[in-house]
C-alpha cells in the first residue's frame, strides 16, 4: 500500500460518520425501508462502509488457522509437508497478499476506463465521470456475474457442440442418454415418434444453442419450456427475461461501459437477467447435454481423499469441467489395450483419479474414478508425489499447480485452447473444432504421455497420508423418485417433521475462511437439527473426503432424520458437479409440486460458504430468482454502496422472494438457516 493510500485509509476512518455535504442527495433514500437490528450499513456518509470492511478482514483465515483448524487431518499433513520442502501454497499466498485493499473489498473502486482507477472515499465520493458509489459498485458486480454466465456459457458451448457434432456424425461417441433425450424433447415440444436419437439429439442441440446464442429477441425456450409457470410470471413481472445467453453478457458490458447506463437500479436488473441466463444456459442446458452423451449415471461407491492414491500405478488425474475428452482419456485408459502398455512399462496398471468437477461427473458414470480434491486442494495432491499425469480442461485450474508438477516431475497436459498453462504439454480441440474427429487420437496420445511419465518418474517421493473413506454418490432426481416410489414420501417426511427442511449446499472454497471449516461446521449444526443436505461441487468434497456421504454418516444427523435415513441412506446426498444444481432443484421442484406448493413457499435453502469466483456469485443468484434464500460466510464486494447491498440483502424478498444472507460465522450461518427454515414451515402450519 503506497503512502497516499495509507494517509487515505487514515482520513477515511476520521469521517466515517461525515455526511457529504457537497452532494446531499447522493445516498439518500428514494423509498421507504425498514430496517433490522442487523442491517450492514450505518447511514451516514461515503466513508460508512470503511469500520464494515476493517471488521471483516479480521475475520480472514491465516495459514496457520488452517492448521489449526481444518476439519480434514489430510490437508494438514500435505501443508506441513509442502512446508518442508519449501513450496508454497494458496494459503501461503493470501498471507502474503495481506491486507487486502479495502477498496477493492468494498467494491468501490472503478478501473473501467482509463481516466481512474477511481475510488469512493470522503474526498471523491464520485469517481471523474461522476459515478457514485452505488453506480460503481453496481457496475462491478454485473460484470461479475457476465463473466460468470461466459464461464458455464463456455461449458455449456462445448458440450452442446459435442452433441451436435455426435449427431452429425463428426464425434464417434454413443449417445447413452437416449431417455433423457426424448423427455427433454417433449417438454420442448419436439415431435419423438419415429425420430433416432441422433436426430433428436441434433434438434435438441439446436433448440439449446440457440437459447446460448441468440441475437434477436425471442422466447428463451430453456426458461419457457422449464421453468414453474409461477417463476416465468415472476420474471415477466420484473421484465428479467433474458434474450440469449451472449446477449446478456454483451448487454452488460455494453451498459457498464464509459458513459452509459447511470442507473444502479437498470444496472441490477441487468444483473438478475444475467442470473437467468446463467441457470437456463450454464447450468440446465449443459445438465442437458451431458445426460444426453454420457446418460445420467447411477448411484455408487468411491473412494474419497488422498489416501486413495495408489502406489505402483500410472496415477492419471483429470481437472476441470468439460467431459467430452475426459470421458474417452477414462475409455481408452481402462481399455484392455492400455492396461497392457502401463503394465509393460512396470506398472500394475492405470488407475484415474479427479480434481474438481471433472471428477464428480465422472465418478458415478465410470467407477472407479477416485474423487481427491476441489480446486483450492490441488497443489496439496500433486504435493504428494505420486501423480504422473495431470490433465487439465476449463476453470478452476490455478497456474500456481505448474509450480509444483515441475517440483515432481508430473507431465501436465492442457486440452482446451481456451486454457493454456505455460510449460504444459498441449493436446487439444483447435479453436474451430476443426479436429473434433480425432477425439480419439487425442486420448490415446494423452493416456500414452501419461504411462511414458511414468517410467520417466521411478526417482520421484511419493508422501501419501493414509486417510480414505467410501462415500456413496451419484443421487439425481430419477434415483430418488424410484427410491421412494415418487416424491410424495419425502413431500410427507417434511410435512411430518421427520425431516425439518433441505438445503442444497454447493459452491468454491475461499482462503478468506478455515479452509473447508465453514461447510462442515454449517452441515454439521443442520444434520442435528434434522435437516437433509444435499450437495455438488467444490463444496462437497468435505463432506465426501469426512463421511458425510456416507451411510455411517448418518450417526451425525438428529434422531427424526436418523429414522427417516433407516441406516439405507446418508445424511448427504451427493449429486455431482457444478452444472449438477439442476438435479437437485428438480428435486426440489417435484417434492413441492407432490405437497402442492410453490419452491417459493418450502422450507428450503441454498448454502454456499465459502464461495470466491464468479460463477459462485450467479448460482446463489439463480437460488434467489426461485425463491430460495442463500447462505454464505464470504461477502460480496458491495460493503460500500448501501443501496445495492440493501437490494441483494434486503429488497429482493419483496420481488424474488428471497434474499441473499450474509455471516462470517458458520455456526450462526446455519442457526439462521434452521431459524428461517422453521419460519417457512410455521407459514405453511407445518409443526
Amino acid at each position: 500500500m503506497s503512502t497516499n493510500d495509507r494517509h487515505e485509509h487514515t482520513h477515511e476512518q476520521e469521517h466515517l460518520h461525515a455526511h457529504d455535504h457537497a452532494h446531499p442527495h447522493d445516498h439518500a433514500h428514494d423509498h421507504a425501508h425498514r430496517h433490522d437490528h442487523s442491517h450492514p450499513h450505518v447511514h451516514g456518509g461515503v466513508a460508512d462502509y470503511m469500520k464494515a470492511v476493517a471488521e471483516y478482514r479480521k475475520t480472514f483465515a491465516s495459514k496457520q488457522d488452517v492448521l489449526d483448524h481444518t476439519p480434514d487431518p489430510a490437508v494438514r499433513e500435505m501443508m506441513l509437508r509442502m512446508e518442508q520442502i519449501g513450496i508454497s501454497t494458496v494459503f501461503d499466498r493470501f498471507d502474503a497478499q495481506k491486507p487486502q485493499c479495502s477498496f477493492g473489498l468494498a467494491g468501490v473502486c472503478c478501473k473501467i476506463c482509463n481516466m481512474g482507477p477511481c475510488k469512493i472515499t470522503p474526498k471523491s465520493p464520485r469517481g471523474v465521470c461522476g459515478a457514485d458509489a452505488d453506480l460503481i459498485v453496481s457496475r462491478n458486480l454485473l460484470r461479475s456475474a457476465a463473466a460468470g454466465v461466459a464461464q458455464h456459457g463456455a461449458h455449456a458451448r462445448e458440450i452442446l457442440l459435442s452433441l451436435k457434432f455426435i449427431a452429425e456424425g463428426r464425434l464417434a461417441l454413443p449417445l447413452l442418454g437416449e431417455k433423457r433425450i426424448r423427455e427433454v424433447c417433449r417438454a420442448f415440444g419436439i415431435e419423438t415418434r419415429g425420430q433416432s436419437a441422433k436426430r433428436l439429439a441434433g434438434k435438441l442441440a439446436d433448440v439449446l444453442l440457440a437459447d446460448l446464442s441468440r441475437p434477436t429477441p425471442d422466447d428463451y425456450e430453456t426458461i419457457k419450456a422449464l421453468a414453474p409457470k409461477e417463476r416465468q410470471e415472476v420474471w415477466q413481472k420484473l421484465d428479467i427475461l433474458p434474450i440469449s445467453a451472449y446477449n446478456e453478457v454483451f448487454d452488460a458490458y455494453h451498459r457498464t461501459g464509459v458513459g452509459t447506463d447511470g442507473d444502479w437500479r437498470s444496472i441490477m436488473q441487468q444483473f438478475l437477467r444475467c442470473g437467468l441466463a446463467f441457470c437456463f444456459t450454464g447450468v440446465v442446458a449443459s445438465n442437458i447435454g451431458t445426460d444426453a452423451m454420457f446418460g445420467i449415471g447411477h448411484r455408487a461407491t468411491s473412494k474419497v481423499n488422498i489416501g486413495a492414491l495408489k502406489k505402483g500405478y500410472v496415477n492419471i488425474a483429470v481437472h476441470g469441467h468439460l467431459p467430452t475428452l475426459v470421458s474417452e482419456i477414462v475409455r481408452i485408459g481402462r481399455s484392455e489395450e492400455f492396461q497392457e502398455k502401463a503394465k509393460k512399462a512396470g506398472a500394475k496398471g492405470i488407475q484415474f483419479y479427479g480434481i474438481c468437477c471433472s471428477c464428480l461427473a465422472a465418478m458415478y458414470r465410470y467407477e472407479g474414478v477416485i474423487p481427491l480434491s476441489n480446486a483450492v486442494g490441488a497443489e496439496l495432491v500433486l504435493g504428494t508425489g505420486a501423480l504422473d499425469l495431470w490433465v487439465a480442461d476449463v476453470q478452476d485450474v490455478y497456474p500456481a499447480i505448474m509450480d509444483v508438477a515441475r517440483c515432481f516431475k508430473t507431465t501436465v497436459v492442457t486440452t482446451s485452447d481456451s486454457a493454456r498453462l505455460p510449460g504444459a504439454e498441449h493436446y487439444a480441440y483447435d479453436h474451430h473444432h476443426s479436429n473434433i474427429e480425432d477425439t480419439e487420437k487425442l486420448a490415446r496420445k494423452i493416456v500414452t504421455r501419461g504411462i511414458e511419465s511414468f517410467a520417466a518418474r521411478r526417482d520421484v517421493p511419493v508422501f501419501i497420508p493414509a486417510y480414505e473413506v467410501t462415500a456413496d454418490v451419484g443421487f439425481n432426481a430419477e434415483n430418488i423418485a424410484e427410491e421412494f416410489g415418487g416424491f410424495g414420501t419425502l413431500a410427507a417426511a417434511l410435512k411430518s417433521g421427520e425431516i425439518r427442511g433441505i438445503v442444497n449446499m454447493v459452491g468454491c472454497s475461499n482462503p478468506r475462511v478455515v479452509y473447508e471449516r465453514a461447510v462442515v461446521d454449517v452441515a454439521d449444526e443442520l444434520l442435528k437439527n434434522d435437516i437433509l443436505i444435499f450437495t455438488n461441487g467444490c463444496a462437497s468434497f468435505p463432506l465426501l473426503k469426512l463421511g458425510y456421504c456416507s451411510k455411517a454418516g448418518a450417526a451425525k444427523a438428529g434422531a427424526h432424520l436418523q429414522q427417516f435415513l433407516a441406516g439405507k441412506l446418508p445424511p448427504v446426498w451427493h449429486m455431482g458437479e457444478c452444472i449438477d444444481n439442476t438435479r437437485a432443484s428438480t428435486v426440489f421442484g417435484g417434492i413441492a409440486q407432490a405437497a402442492g406448493h410453490a419452491i417459493k413457499d418450502m422450507p428450503y435453502a441454498f448454502a454456499s460458504p465459502e464461495w470466491s469466483n464468479e460463477k459462485g456469485l450467479d448460482a446463489s443468484l439463480a437460488f434467489r430468482l426461485f425463491g430460495i434464500d442463500s447462505y454464505h460466510c464470504v461477502e460480496p464486494p458491495v460493503q460500500g454502496a448501501p443501496n445495492v447491498e440493501r437490494f441483494l440483502k434486503h429488497d429482493t424478498k419483496e420481488t424474488l422472494g428471497a434474499v441473499m444472507v450474509v455471516n462470517t460465522d458458520p455456526k450462526a450461518l446455519a442457526k439462521q438457516i434452521i431459524a428461517d427454515i422453521e419460519k417457512a414451515r410455521q407459514a405453511l402450519g407445518w409443526k
